[in-house]
């Protein structure tokens, strides 16, 4: 094992000690396919305008369809969804099948359930060492008051919230 691989991986498990959120980004891809992956790379930039960001590893096979794409979605997972998040974070080929859909803004695949959905016009995209950082101008979001919790990943780990007392 090289010093880098040593120094990544202590990293990695360094910044594992920030819970996240998960989502799931999800587009129509340059064939006209719904495309996903499993983020946990998302944040608020902006009120005013309305920008979030999300990032994806610069090798990713889903680049050219998310560089080409007019508008993405993200989905705030709910705890009850750790199988969706497990699902597009695989190599699956239909990643969408079986799945409770609406379709959002500029075509994209909103999935039924989730705490919350951002529905975004990609703004813009910047090279951010090993990963690319998208952009997103808000056109629509959605809050399901009657999702339960979010889903957290922490640690290496689904994580559930516990309320403090």
């Amino acid at each position: 094992m090289s010093p880098a691989d040593t120094t990544h991986r202590s990293l990695r498990q360094s910044l594992g000690q920030f819970a996240t959120g998960v989502t799931v980004v999800t587009a129509r891809g340059l064939d006209g396919r719904f495309v996903g992956l499993t983020v946990n790379s998302f944040a608020s930039v902006s009120l005013d305008p309305p920008l979030i960001l999300w990032s994806l590893t610069a090798d990713s096979k889903l680049l050219p369809a998310f560089s080409a794409c007019t508008h993405f979605a993200v989905n705030v997972l709910s705890a009850d969804q750790a199988d969706i998040s497990r699902r597009f974070a695989g190599a699956r080929v239909d990643k969408f099948s079986g799945l409770d859909l609406r379709v959002g803004a500029g075509d994209t695949p909103l999935i039924v359930g989730c705490c919350a959905s951002f529905e975004c016009r990609r703004e813009t995209q910047h090279d951010g060492g090993d990963h690319v950082i998208f952009v997103g101008h808000v056109e629509r979001h959605h809050r399901n008051k009657e999702a339960p919790a979010p889903l957290l990943y922490y640690g290496g780990h689904y994580r559930n919230l516990a309320p403090q007392s």
